[in-house]
């Protein structure tokens, strides 16, 4: 067996999109209540890896948290959604699924969510909170991301890039 081959950058280059992509109505991250700027720099750059758009809330510090956390060389696709269920509301009125990560009674394994055919949402809640039962009653499905270890959950960055892969079908 041979040793794995490290690709070279160059090459990467080649096969990856030589410009941001532009809104694809098609998969959309939305951490509606944020609470770690962190976060939003990292899912943002997800965003990007799977073709996915950023849905965030106008709060006063989050356009800051954006521009200091986006790492990426190009323009990125953020929808800003002012009243958070508001926009879910509008975002099923258009014909998009909303999958809550969130523990219910209802959610299914990260490893049965099959990935997305239609506009769909990941909606991200709180990571104190988690999501408003406003928001939550809006949601078509909800997926959890099961866990063996002490912790009760995974921060949103991880738990959006997780769901995020799973529905664009990279995983």
């Amino acid at each position: 067996m041979s040793a794995p081959r490290l690709r070279p950058r160059k090459e990467l280059r080649r096969e990856r999109r030589r410009k941001a992509h532009t809104c694809w109505d098609h998969l959309y991250a939305a951490p509606l209540w944020p609470m770690h700027g962190a976060n939003l720099g990292t899912l943002l750059r997800t965003c990007d890896a799977v073709g996915a758009c950023l849905a965030v809330p106008r709060f006063r510090w989050v356009p800051d948290a954006l521009d200091r956390g986006n790492t990426l060389r190009r323009p990125s696709c953020v929808h800003w959604s002012g009243d958070q269920v508001r926009w879910l509301e509008r975002m099923r009125e258009r014909g998009a699924r909303i999958v809550a990560v969130e523990l219910t009674d209802e959610s299914v394994r990260l490893a049965d969510l099959p990935p997305a055919r239609t506009p769909t949402v990941a909606l991200l809640g709180h990571e104190q909170s988690g999501i408003p039962p406003e928001a939550l009653e809006l949601a078509d499905a909800a997926v959890e991301i099961p866990m063996v270890g002490t912790g009760h959950s995974l921060n949103v960055a991880v738990a959006g890039s997780l769901v995020l892969y799973r529905l664009a079908g990279l995983l």
